[in-house]
């Protein structure tokens, strides 16, 4: 495909990706996933299946339920016709009976955290339209933000507050996440948080923490991905480095505004090409970032630069594509961290037994995922609908 013009130093090309029409065998139902997951429970004396009371969780979370008790009210009061779809199996003359809420609470605390995001993101890997093969229109290459967040109103025994590493696709969904030991940090969550999924010429973004050689060379060499690296002063030599190019005689070829939040923000992207002399593996271009950012409210004016690297030449991508995964990579705080906290109020939440809180995290980007593939942009508005109707979250997460 030829290459887009653009000026001698960044000129590039986005990669358009051809894709055939989806087909709903391609996609695997949720029950299936959920089956995959190891029951906590000891066998004598379970009364309901795993998946089924995992569903049965993921359809009132999708309703609006933000706490164990609103999910064991909400599948009390699920019709029988839903507790069939879902999986129920301890029947009363009527038919199937919701779990009581010590068994959605005992499985929520006690469930295995890997396995269950696991089964969510395989589920919506699967329905993600910006993957090879989905039924999209042309578009450049498939993004991949990675982000930590803190569960602030979690707190482990000892004491330390839950945090969460999380991959999104630039549709919105996340399609990984593991939790970071209190012991360590993200950086040593990073490869495995990676290592199942097909990245292949996928742009991987993450902000300066996880700009190391070795993340570099893991998604270059082994998971032949791209990446956009942001350096600051965690490496002190190539910030310098980055800094001190001439970016005055480089031509700005990408601006673009936002308002959002309270904010007016500018943003000015240039890219350069770089030959020799940057010590980080594959780089092949430099790119600077301006933010001019306003808030409304206030009339207050902040500058930031921003520096990046990354491996894509000048004739893979040129500034606007860089742009557009980077304005992606920033989209996983409005879209997903945001929300959690503003809609389903996470932060505030007080739950801290065992593993309940990473499930009910993982249960939101489920919620969150389902709702943007059925194209909700406003999640609360799309909470407040399928409260109002219990079929609703099974036409949502295709179960019916």
């Amino acid at each position: 495909m030829p290459a887009r013009s653009s000026s001698p130093i960044p000129a590039g090309l986005g990669q358009l990706a051809t894709a055939r029409p989806a087909k709903p065998a391609d996609h695997p139902r949720l029950l299936d996933c959920l089956t995959t997951v190891p029951d906590p429970r000891r066998a004598k004396g379970r009364r309901h299946p795993l998946a089924f009371v995992l569903a049965l969780a993921a359809c009132a979370v999708l309703a609006g339920a933000k706490s164990l008790t609103a999910i064991a009210e909400w599948a009390a009061d699920a019709p029988t016709a839903v507790l069939t779809a879902l999986g129920g199996t301890r029947r009363e003359p009527s038919g199937p009976i919701a779990p009581a809420e010590a068994t959605v609470r005992r499985v929520l605390q006690r469930v295995d955290g890997d396995a269950l995001d696991a089964a969510i993101g395989t589920w919506l890997t699967a329905r993600d339209p910006g993957l090879p093969g989905q039924n999209t229109a042309a578009q450049s290459r498939r993004s991949l933000a990675v982000d930590g967040k803190t569960v602030r109103g979690a707190r482990r025994a000892d004491g330390t507050q839950l945090h969460l590493l999380a991959a999104m696709t630039g549709t919105g969904l996340v399609t990984a996440q593991r939790e970071v030991d209190a012991t360590t940090n993200e950086i040593t969550v990073f490869r495995p948080l990676l290592a199942s999924l097909d990245l292949t010429d996928t742009v991987v973004t993450f902000d300066a923490l996880h700009s190391q050689t070795a993340h570099a060379r893991f998604l270059v060499e082994d998971k032949k991905a791209h990446y956009i690296a942001v350096i600051k002063g965690n490496q002190p030599l190539l910030h310098r480095q980055l800094k001190q190019m001439p970016w005055r005689d480089v031509p700005l070829l990408d601006k673009t505004r936002a308002t959002a939040h309270g904010r007016d923000e500018i943003r000015r992207v240039k890219t350069a090409t770089v030959a020799h002399g940057l010590d980080f593996p594959h780089a092949a271009q430099a790119v600077q970032i301006v933010r001019r950012r306003r808030t409304i409210t206030t009339d207050r004016v902040t500058l930031q630069r921003v520096y990046a690297v990354t491996d894509l030449a000048a004739h893979q991508a040129d500034a606007p594509e860089i742009a557009h995964h980077v304005r992606e990579h920033w989209g996983i705080e409005n879209k997903i961290h945001h929300v959690r906290d503003t809609t389903f109020t996470e932060d505030a939440s007080r739950m801290r037994t065992g593993t309940a809180p990473r499930a009910m995290a993982t249960l939101r980007t489920l919620a969150i995922g389902a709702l943007r593939l059925t194209g909700y942009d406003n999640i609360a508005a799309g909470l407040r609908k399928h409260s109002r109707d219990a079929t609703r979250p099974l036409t949502t997460l295709d179960i019916t």
